[in-house]
């Protein structure tokens, strides 16, 4: 939740390739206080099963760029190993083109930023939503 004096964010995959959500997705958090600062390492965690990450770590007072850092190369191993065990026909068998994905992006305190990353095994996109 932001504040005053923080800025507070979130996230969500979708899968394009398949039109639903990426489960079990790792994601890390780090957060720096301008430009020249240091990046720190907040903390992270995974997507649910509805593909969003709802227990980031809190943004500390004074942060004005965040990053974050998508683990996809996991996802899509599993996702391509679970295809195999369906017998599924393959469009492609190359693994993550991307094996992860990072975005960075200014905050402002007092404002929430949800920012969904859109996902497929060869390509990505973001933006900020609401």
């Amino acid at each position: 939740m932001s504040t005053a004096t923080t800025a507070s964010v979130s996230t969500h995959i979708l899968d394009t390739s398949i039109g639903r959500p990426a489960e079990g997705v790792a994601i890390s958090l780090t957060a720096r206080s301008g430009s020249d600062a240091e990046w720190v390492a907040l903390g992270g965690s995974a997507t649910d099963a509805d593909g969003r990450c709802k227990d980031l770590p809190a943004l500390p007072e004074g942060t004005t760029h965040v990053r974050l850092d998508f683990e996809t190369e996991a996802y899509f191993a599993s996702k391509k190993q679970a295809e195999a065990q369906q017998d599924a026909p393959r469009v492609r068998d190359s693994g993550a083109f991307f094996p992860e994905v990072a975005i960075t992006f200014a905050v402002v305190p007092g404002e929430h930023f949800h920012v969904p990353l859109l996902l497929n095994p060869f390509g990505y996109s973001v933006y900020r939503g609401s």
